[in-house]
């Protein structure tokens, strides 16, 4: 039987990517509801994850009624919403500003976060712009 084109030959590799891109679907399905979870960013990565490993679970995030939109757009090179970008900066903001104020004692541990924060926001605002739709 021939396999996806895409998928990783290893079986053992492609049980652990399956077991990520689940993990970090749960994570997005959990900001859904939780304020400072993310939703966009791990569902990106399970979909990724999933074109690696199980074609049948990335047919799923792909034709999801929530997450197929957003998935069909990142991969189409379409960008976000405005919306989407505003929540995510926000959300990127307020977990970076928790975590560096109350969870970290190290200087430098605490520089080099907010750097990736502030790159992360920066990558965020440089992606396309997708018009919302009407």
């Amino acid at each position: 039987m021939a396999m996806p084109v895409g998928l990783v030959q290893n079986r053992a590799l492609r049980s652990v990517l399956l077991g990520l891109g689940l993990l970090f679907t749960a994570i997005g399905i959990v900001g859904i509801w939780v304020p400072l979870v993310p939703t966009t960013g791990p569902i990106l990565l399970a979909a990724f994850l999933f074109s690696k490993s199980s074609a049948r679970f990335d047919r799923w995030v792909v034709e999801h009624r929530v997450f197929g939109p957003i998935i069909r757009d990142w991969r189409a090179g379409h960008g976000f919403t405005v919306r989407l970008k505003a929540a995510a900066v926000i959300a990127i903001t307020l977990s970076f500003s928790i975590t560096l104020g109350f969870a970290l004692n190290s200087p430098m541990i605490r520089l080099l976060l907010g750097l990736f924060g502030a790159g992360l926001i920066v990558y965020i605002l440089r992606l396309p712009t997708k018009p919302e739709a009407a």
